[in-house]
């Protein structure tokens, strides 16, 4: 029954849909008929139906197609930076300092180019879901020339100021200053290597092709890891580069994923293909449609970057070792991260391709369905943190005080992995939607006006020291999972329109 239910609604799509279905698995998507503006009427929650011909459990199975290369990309990528800043912190804690003041001025000069590929994931998911494809291939041609633009500029900028961003950040010691300003410039140089790769990533992603790019990425990793070794202690020949050699090392395997990344998506064996015959030139349409979402998903960027800064200052002022243990756990934090970010790069491609489909419906049942594997999985990762926690600090510095410390610290990890695992895949739904606007607004509210003023009480006023501004932290993520979960289920993300 469920087959021939498929089959009849297979026939119900367009002639383009049928013929792109061969370029994937066919997913629960496929199997209902495309919907109708009278589906996008915000109704009060009522008992989960689910269509005709679609179960859970295929659900499911198109949410994991996505995640579990996205999951598995997400976690190597950040192993691969914890070993960066593993084997950089046998230098001493002023190498970890070094690298540690450097991330945010990292974070905020990809700002622009990565906030247009929350504008090309989303766009290529909708043109995916309503079976046009070379709308799709349009989006990432112009979302590679925006990225190629934004990232050199974001680049020059960056490596010209390195010095006095690298200060700005809390550099008080000369080692940690030439440290991070090396370090820094040497990314700078390399930018636009990472910024091709992620733009083509992205459009992978809203297609539900997550697969590729991790396969390229490990890659890169594996290139990292090996160059680190090399570059970092001067093995084999090379010269002993140290926290420079770190920097570089990202680099080389940054290019060889780009270079992977290009060759993946020429010909036709994807959903998106590039094909420099059909020319980049601008078209407007599809740049107003990509900065519609882009620009909001950019200032909430960077909103983040800035509260994040000023919060990392704040922090900054207790000194290098608390700063250190600082950033270790800021680290295995960010591990815990690609449990959300991988589910949310499922609710990201499903939301837009269920919405291009006009079938809003779907898209809830989706997102339902993502979050509740997130959970699952954030539990799991709680428990690591509460029961193995000073074991994952020691393995970056074996200092007594930032071993003790850093594991009280990740009880307060531990605490919000729940929140955070449904924060993260919300908000990608939210995106998948276009719906970059109120996620901006949230982060304006949590990151910047909530985390670095209650970071600064608990600092200088309650001296509560580190532990004081992992406190405010913590009620930054609490508050804004509500927010993000309030905007969710008031179903206002239906009336976004993006195409």
């Amino acid at each position: 029954m469920i087959a021939a239910s498929g089959a009849a609604n297979f026939m119900k799509t367009s002639p383009d849909q049928q013929r792109d279905a061969s370029l994937g698995p066919r997913m629960a998507l496929d199997l209902v008929p495309p919907g109708d503006d009278s589906h996008f009427v915000v109704a009060k929650k009522t008992k989960e139906k689910l269509p005709e011909g679609v179960t859970s459990k295929a659900m499911y199975k198109d949410i994991l197609h996505i995640a579990w290369p996205s999951f598995i990309e997400l976690m190597l990528t950040q192993l691969a930076s914890m070993v960066d800043l593993m084997m950089v912190g046998q230098l001493g804690a002023w190498a970890i300092t070094s690298v540690g003041l450097t991330t945010q001025p990292k974070f905020l000069m990809m700002t622009m180019f990565q906030a247009m590929n929350v504008g090309a994931t989303a766009l290529v998911a909708r043109h995916k879901g309503a079976g046009e494809r070379e709308r799709a291939n349009l989006i990432m041609r112009q979302a590679l020339v925006l990225t190629l633009i934004l990232s050199v500029i974001g680049g020059i900028v960056v490596f010209l100021f390195a010095e006095p961003l690298v200060h700005f950040m809390g550099a008080t010691e000369a080692a940690t200053l030439a440290g991070g300003t090396d370090y820094l410039r040497i990314q700078a140089l390399g930018i636009v290597t990472v910024a091709l790769t992620s733009t083509i990533t992205a459009s992978l992603r809203g297609a539900g092709n997550s697969r590729t790019a991790m396969l390229y990425n490990l890659t890169a990793n594996i290139v990292n890891v090996i160059f680190n070794y090399l570059l970092i202690y001067g093995h084999f020949g090379f010269p002993r580069m140290e926290v420079a050699g770190a920097s570089l090392a990202t680099v080389i395997g940054q290019a060889v994923a780009m270079v992977l990344a290009f060759l993946s998506v020429m010909g036709h064996r994807n959903y998106v293909h590039l094909s420099f015959r059909d020319g980049f030139r601008p078209q407007r349409h599809a740049m107003i449609s990509i900065f519609n979402i882009g620009i909001p998903a950019m200032v909430e960027q960077i909103v983040m970057r800035v509260g994040v800064i000023l919060y990392s200052k704040t922090v900054a002022s207790l000194g290098t070792v608390p700063f250190a243990t600082h950033q270790v756990c800021m680290n295995i934090q960010a591990l815990s991260f690609m449990n959300g970010q991988a589910f949310a790069v499922s609710a990201t491609s499903l939301m837009g391709q269920s919405l291009g489909k006009k079938r809003p419906d779907m898209a809830e049942y989706y997102t339902t369905r993502t979050r509740r594997l997130g959970m699952s999985v954030s539990i799991l990762i709680m428990l690591v943190f509460i029961l193995f926690g000073g074991t994952i600090v020691g393995f970056y510095n074996d200092d007594p005080q930032i071993v003790e410390t850093g594991s009280r610290i990740l009880m307060f990890v531990a605490l919000i992995q729940p929140f955070q695992s449904s924060q993260f895949i919300l908000a990608g739904s939210l995106r998948g939607a276009g719906d970059t606007k109120a996620t901006a607004v949230i982060t304006l509210l949590t990151v910047l006006c909530i985390r670095p003023p209650l970071a600064m009480v608990g600092i200088h006023v309650l001296h509560w020291g580190l532990y004081g501004a992992w406190v405010a932290l913590v009620v930054d993520q609490l508050l804004r999972s509500l927010l993000v979960w309030l905007r969710f289920v008031s179903g206002k993300w239906k009336k976004v329109r993006v195409i």
